[in-house]
């Protein structure tokens, strides 16, 4: 029998309890925390900021990047030391892990780790009241790590707390490519989409709020193929074209896409759609077909420079982003000069690059040629050279031209009454005498481009106003 988790009056009186969540790793884990901050409001949690002053600590963790597990492991043993603190002075603290490492490590984490009270799946972590309320009353289960993301967004408050004008909505979770160095269809399961009616009215509870500017997150992003009312299915661009046609909501982005789900639809879309912003993350990881066969990419390089031109066809003034990995097993000085030549290609406005490292249960951690650390790091120091010279290039490039900044928050020069925004290009955009146009869309002349950012000003009329 479900317990009821309706806040009884004694605990509404209650004084307030604080909750610090600690996020790790990408965007899509960065909506989650925030999710399981409204799931918690209700029972009286508030965040903060101080993990000193929190009643209730969630780490929410990432497995993609190496020695992950490892290093939760490190700040639950630092928590397990300021718990003990604690309780010799009366007060307590309730620990939980969430996320990804949550999933694949669930039981292992409370072995290793009896300090911790609560594991939580991504797709659980609407289950957290009552985990915890069970926790509270040291009874029943402690972990929820099932695959279930319709019944967790069928739970999750219809209600979004969020400050500032964008938003993270995820539309798509879980990925059916298998990669063969990813643990993504490990740990977030197959892809499921949201139906298309549920996105459309959190979207619009987010322009009510203020929100101008969202960016649809999903594992596999562009596979997107939420239900419409009638049963059918919805594709990405059809999304993108519903939500820029509600009022308020100026901007669409979304984030992470595969090369072999960008349908002709969606290239379409980002030369109809002025909301759609002319920024693409479309990680191609190597640009060596036999790498790329090996990494079970499905697509070659050849089809990847075919698809940036029709892209570029459609939005001539998009750019282009995208992910990469170097030293993966067997890969060869050749291969990875192919890589290099790919980058040179394109011409990236940004990206990530890592050295592949093995994680346990892929099929690339028992491939044989496993390249030397020290070979994979000198490859990826000289990559990232490349790319952050691309990246500058088209930073400084922006001089001169005037572009539409969302400004989002305050700078660090507050004598200045400096404010920072986005270009459409996702650049951070810093200027001053700007403060008071937060929320707001405005042109902006880019004085200065630098690695990482732009340098603009506006004219004397927006300066007054």
């Amino acid at each position: 029998m479900t317990e009821t988790l309706v806040p009884t009056a004694e605990a509404m009186a209650a004084p307030e309890k604080r909750l610090f969540i600690k996020t790790y790793g990408c965007q899509m884990n960065v909506y989650d925390s925030e999710r399981m901050a409204d799931v918690l409001r209700p029972l009286g949690y508030a965040v903060t900021d101080d993990v000193k002053a929190a009643d209730f600590v969630i780490l929410n963790t990432c497995h993609i990047r190496e020695k992950a597990a490892e290093k939760i492991y490190s700040e639950l043993g630092k928590l397990r030391e300021m718990r003990d603190i604690r309780r010799e002075t009366g007060r307590d603290l309730t620990i939980a892990v969430a996320g990804c490492v949550a999933q694949a490590e669930g039981e292992e984490i409370m072995r290793r780790q009896p300090a911790v009270d609560i594991v939580v799946g991504p797709q659980a972590y609407h289950q957290l009241p009552e985990l915890l309320t069970r926790t509270a009353r040291a009874r029943g289960e402690r972990i929820g790590a099932d695959f279930a993301p319709d019944d967790k967004f069928d739970a999750l408050p219809a209600t979004r707390f969020t400050e500032g004008p964008t938003a993270f909505l995820t539309v798509q979770e879980g990925c059916d490519k298998f990669c063969t160095f990813c643990v993504v269809p490990y740990t977030r399961g197959a892809e499921w989409s949201r139906p298309l009616a549920s996105v459309l009215e959190e979207a619009r509870r987010l322009a009510g709020r203020g929100v101008r500017e969202v960016t649809l997150l999903g594992q596999n992003v562009n596979a997107y193929d939420g239900e419409r009312p009638d049963g059918k299915k919805a594709t990405l661009a059809e999304l993108a074209y519903a939500l820029a046609a509600i009022p308020g909501l100026d901007r669409i982005r979304y984030t992470t896409s595969h090369p072999n789900d960008m349908a002709d639809e969606l290239i379409a879309a980002h030369g109809d759609l002025d909301a759609l912003m002319p920024y693409l993350h479309l990680p191609v990881q190597a640009g060596s077909d036999r790498i790329l066969r090996a990494m079970n990419r499905k697509h070659g390089r050849q089809k990847y420079f075919d698809l940036i031109d029709r892209i570029r066809t459609a939005r001539p003034d998009i750019a282009i982003a995208g992910d990469f990995i170097v030293g993966f097993p067997g890969e060869t000085d050749r291969e990875f000069e192919d890589t290099l030549d790919l980058v040179r290609r394109v011409n990236y406005a940004g990206a990530f690059a890592f050295a592949y490292s093995p994680r346990p249960g892929t099929p690339a951690a028992g491939m044989s040629k496993q390249v030397e650390p020290e070979v994979a790091k000198e490859r990826l120091h000289r990559l990232i050279a490349l790319l952050t010279e691309q990246q500058t290039a088209f930073n400084l490039a922006q001089a001169g031209r005037t572009l539409n900044v969302l400004f989002d928050k305050p700078g660090r020069h507050g004598h200045r009454r400096q404010a920072i925004g986005r270009s459409p290009y996702l650049q951070s955009v810093h200027v001053d005498d700007a403060d008071h146009l937060i929320g707001q869309i405005v042109p902006v002349e880019i004085v200065a481009g630098q690695q990482n950012s732009l340098m603009g000003r506006l004219s004397s009329q927006q300066k007054a106003a």
